[in-house]
């Protein structure tokens, strides 16, 4: 099994910054995707950024030029830099784990963190 625990959400005006961090543990395979999806109220889950172990990533148009995601391979750690925050960011941020065609292609990733909440005030 894996663990994800996640950190940094909260209430930034428009325009702020936030940078979430998710910490894995467990039963971690070297070759894994690590990512981020939202969901807001009333819509659906989404794919927000995604990162493999070599590094590569991809991210949703929506938050392209925005944000940026890294990863720690030594600490098992992904983090999410969120700049020129938007209303519309406002959402339920969830940090995942799996094989790239899981995160990425499938959208089914197996390990799911709890969760951590960011709210952006116009």
């Amino acid at each position: 099994q894996v663990q994800l625990v996640e950190s940094g959400g909260g209430l930034v005006q428009a325009g702020g910054s936030l940078r979430l961090s998710c910490a894995a543990s467990g039963s971690i395979f070297s070759i894994n995707t690590m990512g981020w999806y939202r969901q807001a109220p009333g819509k659906q889950r989404e794919l927000v950024a995604a990162i493999t172990s070599g590094g590569s990533t991809n991210y949703a148009d929506s938050v392209k030029g925005r944000f940026t995601i890294s990863r720690d391979n030594a600490k098992n750690t992904v983090y999410l830099q969120m700049n020129s925050l938007k209303f519309e960011d406002t959402a339920v941020y969830y940090c995942v784990l799996d094989r790239y065609t899981a995160v990425v292609v499938g959208r089914s990733p197996r390990y799911w963190g709890q969760g951590t909440q960011v709210t952006v005030s116009s």
